[in-house]
């Protein structure tokens, strides 16, 4: 698939249990995409939220755009994002039933067009953070080990 990938929330993978993945649009202005394509957007506390049966993105950042005139957007204006219906409502009942979150994980470009990836997400505790952290280590370290050459 031809996608430039522009940004990741690494906090979501770091905080939450991502289950599924959706891939939507996102209905931005002028500015803002020319924003984006230099890379001048942060998902770091921004989450997702269904209401009437669409979807909204909050708090992302796209700072104003330097060659903007007085047509520049609101940096951390609420955006909505483009899904089918089914996966909508689908998100919904997963949300409403097992207390799961919807966060974006990365925006990527398309064919010149900015896409965001989502995922339902659960909230990690302290314990399991702890573990995939020890994890990472025992397989950096096996790594390591299967390098060195005798």
């Amino acid at each position: 698939m031809d996608r430039k990938i522009i940004t990741t929330n690494r906090k979501a993978f770091h905080d939450y249990t991502i289950t599924e993945k959706y891939i939507a649009g996102i209905v931005l202005t002028g500015t803002e995409i020319k924003s984006i394509r230099k890379n001048a957007i942060n998902l770091k506390d921004s989450f997702c939220k269904i209401e009437d049966n669409e979807i909204f993105l909050y708090n992302c950042h796209i700072s104003p755009y330097k060659e903007g005139n007085r047509f520049n957007h609101e940096a951390e204006r609420t955006r909505k994002l483009l899904l089918n219906k089914k996966e909508i409502l689908k998100m919904q009942t997963k949300v409403k039933q097992n207390s799961f979150t919807i966060i974006p994980l990365e925006v990527f470009l398309t064919h010149g067009f900015a896409k965001v990836e989502i995922g339902l997400a659960k909230g990690k505790k302290l314990h399991d953070k702890r573990d995939d952290i020890a994890k990472k280590d025992q397989n950096r370290e096996m790594d390591r080990a299967s390098k060195i050459r005798y």
